[in-house]
């Protein structure tokens, strides 16, 4: 009976070394995966500022900009120096397709996120699409009625019900 009850005190202590080692190795695992979190936070937060200043108007500064250039990416024109929305990217133009389409319901950064065929879920690409509705405010192609929600502005909404066609 005694070397019974040894050879499971012997099974006990061996399994007990097993769940301390595993254990050990779930928090050296935790603690790396911790790291990663928060250096992804950190390089999260520095490409949305970088972005913020990106998108924050130039200082002039005796008529040279202050702002370093970019490299290439889309420009969306001020509304009032563009012939009309053909002018904009392929995105912009269904953003701007779609807010015709919402008239005074408005459009959200979720649709719109719909309407580029990015994941709604995803609050990165929702985030994203608030920046391209926020731009188009910036150039007046848009106006947010109420935080959030982006329509077009009075003077087009009332060209599309005299305009359907868009013809003069």
């Amino acid at each position: 009976m005694r070397a019974v009850l040894e050879a499971r005190r012997k099974a006990a202590v061996m399994r007990v070394e097993e769940l301390e080692a595993e254990l050990e190795r779930v928090r050296t695992d935790l603690a790396d995966a911790k790291e990663v979190l928060r250096r992804r936070v950190i390089g999260l937060e520095q490409y949305l500022e970088a972005l913020a200043e990106e998108e924050a108007p130039a200082v002039v500064v005796g008529g040279v900009s202050q702002r370093k250039p970019v490299g290439p990416r889309r420009a969306v024109p001020h509304r009032e120096n563009a012939a009309g929305v053909e002018d904009l990217s392929v995105d912009y133009q269904a953003v701007m397709t779609a807010a015709t389409e919402a008239a005074a319901d408005g459009l959200d950064a979720r649709r719109t996120a719909v309407v580029l065929g990015w994941d709604s879920a995803s609050a990165s690409r929702v985030e994203g699409a608030r920046a391209r509705l926020k731009r188009l405010v910036e150039r007046g192609w848009l106006v947010e009625t109420k935080p959030g929600k982006f329509t077009l502005p009075a003077s087009q909404q009332v060209d599309e019900v005299v305009r359907p066609g868009g013809g003069s």
